[in-house]
């Protein structure tokens, strides 16, 4: 017998998005069906949304639910008990096959997702993207963990392994670089340098844990960086002073953004240790240059940051436990609640930046 649901369904055609009444089969053998609370509005699915595609799309990844029903070869979670549903493999390493897409009915054809989709009341979702979670936690805000949170925070903990005492710089202080804010302050981190063009923005990003702020609509950031950043008595290759953050996260993905870390980072100190660590955490939306003779000389890094680097069975309890202990606030993360037939407000909001940290679908009970 099937279940009654709701969704988001995105038209192949330019349109806006229309929710649509189906019904979702039983789960396969190793699906699981999620009854959801909340669901994120990231901002990965604007990219979605304007592009071309060649059927209809269901969006959403990250969302807070109960399981109604789960497959027979699914183990982990079982019904009645709390889960998050996110886009990462709950644990790749166990992982049997290559990830698998939801599709799903819908006027107009069969709806495709890239892997899971939460801009729904039900999903019926593959094993892999399903994590058990403690039955108390909060049953709206913690759906941001399933993307804003393991993309920024993972990158900070995993992906560039800051230690204390190191200095940071993000780049974008929305849902994710908030998360990427928050875990560096858990890490230790000496300078915490927060980078944005919206002052509203950069004072929140003080609540998190940012030491300073440089509003990039005023000032050149990589130059302002490099002046809060000097190592005394510490010389480049050609004899230049060292300055320059350990680490410098773009949490955006522009053109603009993402040639401006590269050069934000400190430069080596020519045979004592090598130079900073660029890290591009938002998905990229055009091509980049870098000036290799920067990372040649500097003994500087650019690397990527795909899902914060995270194992969500292992990563998604610690990051609760911050929000249970205070040191990752999740009802402050969270600046905006929609329903489900408002979601054309949500991203219209969204799109216009009127979003200071993270918007939430919240389902009825």
């Amino acid at each position: 017998m099937g279940t009654p649901a709701r969704v988001v369904v995105l038209p192949q055609e330019q349109a806006p998005l229309r929710v649509e009444e189906i019904t979702l089969p039983d789960p396969g053998p190793d699906q699981v069906l999620v009854k959801l609370f909340s669901s994120g509005v990231c901002h990965s699915q604007l990219h979605q949304i304007h592009q071309p595609r060649k059927t209809p799309v269901v969006l959403g990844h990250e969302a807070t639910g109960v399981v109604l029903k789960a497959g027979e070869r699914v183990s982990h979670v079982k019904e009645g008990e709390t889960a998050l549903v996110t886009w990462v493999p709950r644990n790749s390493a166990k992982a049997a096959g290559p990830p698998a897409a939801a599709t799903l009915e819908v006027s107009g054809g069969v709806a495709q997702s890239q892997n899971v989709y939460t801009w729904a009341d039900h999903t019926l979702a593959d094993q892999q993207y399903v994590v058990k979670a403690d039955p108390h936690i909060q049953k709206d805000v913690t759906c941001v963990i399933g993307c804003a949170v393991i993309t920024g925070a993972g990158a900070v903990i995993h992906t560039a392994k800051v230690q204390p005492g190191e200095s940071v710089a993000i780049f974008g202080v929305g849902g994710v670089g908030l998360s990427a804010v928050a875990a560096a302050k858990k890490a230790g981190a000496g300078k915490i340098i927060a980078v944005d063009l919206d002052d509203k923005k950069l004072e929140f990003a003080k609540s998190f844990g940012a030491t300073h702020c440089i509003n990039a609509s005023n000032v050149d950031p990589v130059k302002a960086i490099h002046e809060l950043t000097r190592h005394e008595g510490e010389y480049t290759f050609v004899g230049t002073p060292v300055s320059g953050v350990d680490y410098a996260f773009d949490c955006i993905g522009i053109q603009k953004t993402m040639e401006q870390i590269l050069p934000a980072c400190r430069r080596g100190h020519f045979g004592a240790r090598d130079g900073g660590s660029a890290v591009l955490v938002g998905v990229p939306t055009t091509k980049l240059e870098i000036n290799a003779m920067d990372v040649l000389l500097n003994e500087k890094k650019f690397i990527g940051s795909f899902g914060g680097s995270c194992t969500p069975e292992v990563d998604f309890p610690r990051f609760l436990k911050w929000h249970e202990q205070g040191d990752l606030d999740l009802n402050a993360l969270v600046t905006a609640r929609y329903t489900i037939d408002q979601i054309n407000e949500a991203v219209n909001a969204l799109e216009n930046g009127e979003i200071s940290g993270r918007a939430i679908l919240v389902f009825d009970d």
